[in-house]
Formats: C-alpha cells, sequence, structure tokens
C-alpha cells in the first residue's frame, strides 16, 4: 500500500562514470556529486504532479509526468502493482546533463528507490537494478549508482546484475566536463556492428586488467584504461573530447572518455596533477562514492 498524504521520501544518488576505458557497458564507478530528490505525497484531490526542478537541466527538463524521475518513480509503483498518488517532487540537480556522468540513470535510480520507499518495500539492490536496467536499457551506470563504489555489471536470461568492488582508497578522480552535450543515441549511433577479434581481446584483457589496477594496483592505470572497443569510433561525433584524452594518455595520464561522453575521466594513483584544462572546459575534483544511492522515509 503506498504512503499516506504527507509522507516524504528523500533520495540522494551519486554521479557515475562507465566504460573507464576497456570496460564498455560493464564498468561503473560512482562519485561524490549528488542529486537530491524529495517527494511527498499528496491529498487525491491534488493534481497528479507537481514537480520543482533546480541546477542542471532545470530550464529545459519537462516539469510534468514524463520527467525521467516520475515515471520511473511510477514504474517501481506498477511493478508492485500499487496505485499511482498525487506528488509533489523537488530535484535539486548537479549531475551534469548530456556529458557522460550518469544524469539519466541518477533520474531512473531515484525514482525506482523513491517508489519502492513510498510502497514501504524493503531495500532490494537486485530488484531496483532490474527495473532501472529495464528503463535505461543497460546497467552499467545505474549499478555504480546503486551500489556505490566500483560495480561490473552484466546481464544474461535472468536481467541484469552487478558485483561491487572496493577501489583503492589510493584511486585519485578528476572529471573534465565541456560546455558542449552529447547524446548518449548519438554517441551509440556511430558503434561499427563488429570489431576485429584482436581489439575485442585487447579490450577484454585491459577490462580484466582495470579491475586490478582500481582496487589493488593503481600504479597500472594507465595501460588498464587503454582501449580499442569504442573511443575511437566515438572520436567523430566529439573531436575535442578524442584529442584531449590523446594527448592526456601521451603525456602518461590515464585518461578515458566518461561514459558516452563528451566529459573526460582521469584516473590517478593518488591526486591527479599537472592538468592542464583547455579553454571551455571545468575541472571537478571527486572522491570516489563508496555508499551508493540512498533513500529515508519521513512519516507526515
Amino acid at each position: 500500500m503506498t504512503a499516506a498524504p504527507g509522507t516524504e521520501v528523500t533520495v540522494r544518488v551519486p554521479a557515475t562514470s562507465a566504460n573507464l576505458g576497456p570496460g564498455f557497458d560493464s564498468l561503473g564507478l560512482a562519485l561524490a556529486l549528488y542529486d537530491d530528490v524529495r517527494v511527498r505525497v499528496e491529498p487525491d484531490s491534488a493534481p497528479p504532479v507537481t514537480l520543482h526542478v533546480e541546477g542542471e537541466g532545470a530550464a529545459s527538463v519537462p516539469l510534468d509526468g514524463s520527467h525521467l524521475v516520475v515515471r520511473a518513480l511510477h514504474a517501481a509503483l506498477d511493478a508492485l502493482d500499487l496505485p499511482r498518488r498525487p506528488l509533489t517532487m523537488w530535484c535539486t540537480n548537479r549531475v551534469p546533463h548530456a556529458r557522460g556522468l550518469g544524469s539519466s540513470a541518477a533520474a531512473t535510480v531515484a525514482g525506482v528507490l523513491a517508489g519502492r520507499a513510498l510502497a514501504g518495500s524493503e531495500p532490494d539492490e537486485e530488484a531496483a537494478l532490474a527495473l532501472a536496467t529495464a528503463i535505461e536499457g543497460h546497467p552499467d551506470n545505474a549499478a555504480a549508482a546503486l551500489m556505490g563504489g566500483l560495480t561490473i555489471a552484466w546481464t544474461d536470461g535472468g536481467g541484469a546484475h552487478a558485483a561491487r568492488m572496493e577501489p583503492s582508497p589510493e584511486i585519485g578522480v578528476v572529471v573534465l566536463v565541456p560546455e558542449a552535450e552529447l547524446s548518449t543515441a548519438t554517441a551509440r549511433g556511430v558503434l561499427p556492428a563488429a570489431v576485429p577479434h584482436a581489439d575485442a581481446a585487447h579490450s577484454a584483457g585491459r577490462a580484466a586488467l582495470l579491475v586490478e589496477a582500481l582496487t589493488r594496483r593503481p600504479d597500472l592505470l594507465l595501460a588498464a584504461t587503454e582501449d580499442r572497443l569504442h573511443q575511437d569510433y566515438r572520436a567523430v561525433a566529439m573531436p575535442a573530447t578524442a584529442a584531449l584524452v590523446t594527448r592526456l594518455r601521451a603525456a602518461g595520464v590515464a585518461a578515458a572518455v566518461s561514459g558516452a561522453g563528451p566529459s573526460v575521466l582521469v584516473l590517478a594513483a593518488g591526486e591527479p596533477a599537472g592538468l592542464d584544462v583547455p579553454d571551455g572546459w571545468t575541472s571537478h575534483r571527486l572522491a570516489v562514492d563508496r555508499s551508493g544511492a540512498q533513500a529515508r522515509v519521513a512519516a507526515g
């Protein structure tokens, strides 16, 4: 049964970076940059949805039931065969939109957790991941947002799954964010239907090495973040990003495209130093989030 009028749920969800170079559609890292969502159940006489948004995307996201957080919340209630109640929602967005930092996964996870919390369901990462993946299409960002730390996600006939690993405390992260946006659909649209076997084998080996580098051997990060599976193909859609990654790696910096881009993720053993930030880009030095998304219910 859904919560009574006046009940509030607050959810905090971290930004995420997926792929991390060779771990295409599987590896994800949670970052300490957060979106906050507060939801209040209203009386049945209230409008179906009243939405307030501030921060990233405030001028462009829909302010009705088509908003991604609302859709995910409703999907969570529908999955539990529970009725939808009128809601007021406040979204404070800090994760940049369309930059490869998991903003859509953050919104989806926030809605799923808020809906399940309003329904009084026990925390269930597997069920939340399954629903978030059904909405998102792939589990890499959603897994990291839900679980925090480093995640390895995959799908099979039984749905989406993920395993969490603890990143080394030595790992330092900088995200370089350009002014330009790039949709995930555009970034995926330039990928070929097939890649050479040698490139696939190379990426499989480097993805395995990357897990070791992120958890125990940060000194291996430069080699471990080398990719041949997707980044070169996407360069045509984000040439400035490709050029920056190439320049940083030539200088010995473990840089990769963050998610679908166009942001650049820099990983280091310790604090990344000496980064030359191009004009039109902003630099964010972030900790690794180790807790994942958090939801809290307060009765009215």
